[in-house]
């Protein structure tokens, strides 16, 4: 199944499919589904410091026996307690049991505390070190890697995002910033149109799309961040899913394939876009009614009053 490596700029290659576990918590259940996930043939596992079942990622791989250059392992600096950088890889490393992850990111551009110049030059500690043979970035727009890049030695060999079709307009500048410094791309959220935002003008598209190739919605968006060169980060309780988002390494989109995905993704930005901005209005609206219902009600219980006393008046005359 052609999920192909992808080289970074470290010298390093990426699996272009990970498993996520950011959605398991800790316990008994992430170990449980990590177990489904590399019995399934996933070997990319991207955890973090803040989903706080990195210890259950390296328990998952001693249970099953795995050797350590059979899985590629991604976590970040999430800034949890108020731990630096340093003491952050290391009880990471002592979680996962490994003397090395094979990418470290900072998970979000607010952890670069004093500045992100000074936080970047404690990453490239940690790679120079050995403890993360690449070093990266999540969440960073092309502003915040402009001022990274600015004072690096050591250039971000990923930056992981939020990207589906219905915010590549957005991410654009983002994504044309990465590839003119060889910065790969990882996706999350990938199936966004289907999970949280269906019915959108992007279903058309796919479901067309899905039965002309025989495959799933769930598939096409998977292969549609493939055709955009970026690594795709999902996850899913269900074997059966896992499977087909394996199989979706075979889908091949044509160009115009991908074209019209995008279109219709671009269009639906639009009405994401502008719902905060209605609510608002709608909320204001709605207000502006309860007030002109609450004048009138006071208005008339005044008339009302007003009459009653008349009222008063006249029977005691």
């Amino acid at each position: 199944m052609p999920w192909d490596l992808i080289p970074l700029n470290s010298g390093y290659s990426i699996p272009s499919l990970a498993y996520g576990t950011g959605t398991l918590g800790s316990g008994q259940w992430p170990i449980d589904q990590l177990t489904q996930a590399f019995d399934t043939g996933f070997y990319h596992i991207d955890t973090a410091q803040l989903y706080k079942n990195e210890a259950e990622v390296g328990i998952t791989i001693g249970q099953l026996g795995l050797e350590r250059p059979d899985v590629f392992i991604t976590t970040k600096f999430s800034g949890l307690n108020g731990l630096d950088i340093p003491t952050s890889i290391q009880n990471s490393l002592e979680y996962l049991n490994t003397s090395y992850v094979d990418l470290y990111l900072i998970h979000h551009p607010n952890l670069a505390v004093p500045d992100i110049p000074t936080v970047w030059a404690q990453m490239e500690k940690v790679q120079e070190a050995g403890l993360a043979r690449s070093i990266g970035v999540s969440n960073f727009n092309e502003k915040q890697l402009e001022i990274l890049l600015s004072s690096a030695k050591i250039k971000p060999a990923a930056n992981q995002i939020y990207l589906n079709p219905y915010n590549y307009q957005q991410q654009s500048l983002t994504l044309e910033y990465a590839a003119k410094y060889d910065i790969v791309i990882e996706a999350y959220g990938a199936l966004t149109p289907v999970t949280s935002e269906p019915g959108g003008p992007v279903d058309a598209p796919l479901n067309e799309i899905a039965t002309r190739l025989g495959a799933t919605t769930d598939q096409v968006l998977l292969a549609w961040i493939k055709a955009k060169g970026a690594v795709v980060v999902t996850t899913s309780s269900k074997k059966a899913r896992l499977l087909s988002y394996l199989s979706a390494g075979d889908l091949e989109l044509s160009a115009e394939d991908v074209k019209t995905i995008d279109t219709a993704g671009a269009i639906g930005e639009k009405r994401i876009t502008m719902r905060p901005g209605l609510r608002k209005l709608g909320v204001g609206v709605l207000f502006g009614i309860l007030i002109l219902v609450a004048c009138s009600y006071f208005k008339g219980r005044n008339k009302r009053s007003n009459f009653a006393r008349v009222l008063e008046r006249l029977t005691v005359i």
